[in-house]
């Protein structure tokens, strides 16, 4: 009997300018405080629309919801409420504008959303979301913004293990999941329509915010490993039963001959973008937007006009989409390879683990570095899960050397002599990412199991063992197993290997080889449906996708 088939639908969004144009409810404050994460306050480049103007341009664009950073002054907040119920648009409300300017939640460096605008914006029925911009670098990097003291974003975690650190964090976070939800249940909304999003650069603590109760939302092109970041995106929504956004970033280390408003923004090429939307939606997240707007417009005589990128999103949402209709959605990842690893924090800077100083990504926490190496063919490095880490040299910073900032935007961009740093491409296998606390049967059936990290729950590891006794292979690090369990052979119908470093150990190489697929494909299965991406390049910049019925 065929199964019968869902026709699932990805809402579309827009996150506003923050160097394009001044916003549409708080002309005068825009140029007086900082809109991006750079340092500096940018003066706006363009004119700026009116809030009708605005909204319908959007709209015209096929965006279904507004992703709006809040002035932490709240100067135009009501004013942007009232208008989403007038012109019948969604929004999403971010805290990023408190996060870089303050004022912050007593002890640490995070901003919220006042109850009272959320209860506002909930009473309209238009709020969708909560949005918290890259939790995960301000819990570990405390001190990007607020200089008077290391603050981490959701809790203090100095003198804890990483254990502890990582449930310190996660309590915090369902707390605040907790007010947030008593507060819209007071408004007579339903909890599970006005989610927290956490929203990331960095693929650690998706696990870890997720069991405190938020959605994920990871950031594609931006500094990512796409293949990693996705594919450990996707196991923390499968796991904890959560939505997944996907935010597709503008910001970027390249440079290039096409439109720049500043130095790294955009940091990616048209064509890259055109890839990465596509790629993005086939991961069939239930909300896809792009950081910002600023790059798709320009805003000249009263009058919009779409760039080269606006283009390109042009045809993403009245071509691809239409001739492109999903049969899966996100949670229906159905993994060959399963890769189990404790949230560790670690993106490769291995130090301030969970923003605790004292902790240091030692050799356990880098065993996580060496899986994906191998996962990838050795295309992703085995130092870090993502670009932030020795061996990258952004061009974009070059660009802001070279050109005074009243020079920007520039039309045509800069012609660029040296190499781009950020391809999407990089080649796994089915893979999906478990935290240290997966349970036996949301394991699927993987043919291979990888344990790595700094620890495992024992009902993790005890359900590994009765995969393996099952016919699958497993490879586990030696410190994650119990010292009956610490010997290599055949249990079962399976393979149980232990490892003590899984890049110098030639049994693991062995053993992976045969599940790891070709170096010229990314395979992620949905169901019994079979999405293959291939590079369109010779470096992978831009990508082709493949859909195929995998037939029982």
């Amino acid at each position: 009997m065929a199964k019968k088939r869902t026709n699932h639908k990805t809402k579309l969004g827009l996150q506003g300018p923050v160097v394009a144009w001044q916003d549409s409810w708080a002309k005068e404050q825009s140029d007086n405080i900082m809109r991006t994460g750079t340092g500096k306050v940018y003066p706006s480049q363009d004119a700026t629309p009116t809030p009708r103007s605005f909204v319908k341009e959007m709209q015209g664009m096929g965006a279904e919801f507004y992703v709006h950073h809040m002035f932490p002054s709240l100067v135009g907040q009501s004013e942007v409420i009232g208008d989403m119920v007038n012109y019948g648009m969604d929004i999403c409300i971010g805290n990023e504008y408190g996060n870089i300017n303050g004022p912050y939640v007593e002890g640490t460096n995070r901003y919220d959303v006042p109850d009272s605008v959320i209860a506002e914006a909930a009473r309209s029925g238009r709020l969708i979301g909560l949005l918290y911009d890259e939790p995960e670098h301000l819990q570990i990097n405390a001190s990007q913004y607020r200089k008077d003291g290391f603050f981490p974003h959701w809790a203090k975690t100095d003198g804890l293990t990483l254990d502890q650190a990582a449930r310190k964090v996660t309590k915090a976070v369902a707390n605040r999941v907790k007010h947030t939800e008593e507060l819209i249940r007071k408004e007579g909304m339903q909890t599970n329509t006005i989610p927290l999003v956490t929203e990331q650069v960095f693929p650690v603590m998706f696990h870890t915010q997720a069991r405190g109760g938020m959605v994920v939302c990871p950031k594609t092109m931006k500094e990512s490993f796409q293949s990693l970041q996705l594919s450990t995106a996707l196991g923390a929504a499968k796991q904890y039963g959560k939505d997944m956004w996907i935010c597709v970033d503008l910001w970027g280390p390249d440079v290039g001959e096409w439109f720049i408003r500043t130095s790294g923004f955009p940091g990616h090429s048209p064509g890259e973008y055109a890839s990465a939307l596509r790629m993005s939606y086939l991961m069939r997240p239930s909300h896809l937007f792009t950081e910002n707007i600023d790059v798709l417009l320009k805003y000249e005589n009263a009058t919009f006009s779409k760039t080269v990128f606006g283009e390109v999103w042009d045809e993403f949402v009245h071509k691809y989409i239409p001739e492109n209709r999903l049969q899966w959605n996100h949670r229906q990842v159905n993994p060959d390879i399963v890769f189990i690893h404790s949230d560790d924090s670690n993106y490769g800077q291995n130090t301030r683990l969970f923003g605790n100083r004292q902790l240091v990504g030692w050799e356990k926490s880098q065993s996580i570095f060496h899986v994906w190496h191998l996962l990838s063919h050795k295309k992703i490095p085995p130092h870090g899960s993502c670009m932030h880490i020795s061996g990258y040299d952004f061009p974009r910073h070059r660009l802001k050397e070279e050109v005074p900032l009243e020079k920007f935007p520039l039309r045509n961009g800069r012609i660029w002599d040296g190499d781009r740093e950020h391809p999407l491409f990089y080649p796994v296998n089915n893979v999906v990412v478990y935290d240290e606390f997966v349970k036996e049967i949301q394991l699927g059936n993987p043919k291979l199991l990888i344990a790595a990290g700094t620890r495992i729950s024992l009902e993790s590891l005890a359900a590994l063992r009765k995969k393996a006794e099952n016919g699958s292979t497993v490879i586990i690090a030696q410190w994650l197993t119990t010292e009956s369990w610490s010997e290599s052979r055949r249990v079962g119908e399976g393979v149980w290997l232990v490892t003590e470093n899984f890049l110098e150990d030639s049994s693991v190489h062995e053993t992976m080889r045969p599940f790891l697929g070709t170096d010229q494909c990314w395979m992620q299965r949905f169901g019994d449906e079979e999405l293959r991406i291939y590079p369109s390049d010779q470096d992978g910049f831009e990508l082709n996708f493949e859909r195929r019925t995998i037939k029982e």
